[in-house]
């Protein structure tokens, strides 16, 4: 029988590692858990922050991660996904935290949904959902 196995988080790759978390906890309330320093992935250095909604989780959901040794990476490598309650007030937040709107707001009734997309400082992609009433 195979071992069970489930989603835990994901990590982003991300050069100003400082800013995006800033930008992270301004824009969608995520809270800084964790930071893993003095580690590497394959000997190539590491520093990285754990992210989580909730300021009491074990570890994080959302995981910048930064390689010291490189410079910035392509954006487009994943696209991050939120929901809301309110669509438009969250995309003033993203935007007033220094991201950006790419795709403005787009009602999808046949779904019961509205969608979004925006962008962090680096030009990362976040989907950002409101399920209609």
């Amino acid at each position: 029988m195979p071992p069970e196995a489930s989603f835990g988080f994901t990590k982003l790759i991300v050069y100003d590692l400082e800013q995006l978390a800033s930008f992270y906890r301004e824009a969608y309330g995520l809270h800084a858990l964790n930071r893993v320093r003095d580690q590497s992935i394959g000997g190539e250095e590491i520093d990285e922050i754990m992210l989580s909604e909730d300021p009491k989780a074990a570890f994080g959901s959302l995981v910048l991660l930064r390689y010291p040794g490189r410079g910035p990476s392509p954006s487009g490598e994943l696209i991050l996904g939120f929901t809301t309650d309110d669509l438009p007030a969250l995309l003033e937040r993203v935007c007033a935290a220094g991201g950006g709107v790419h795709a403005p707001i787009k009602e999808l009734p046949e779904l019961g949904l509205r969608v979004a997309f925006a962008t962090d400082p680096e030009g990362h992609l976040a989907e950002i959902v409101q399920m209609l009433a």
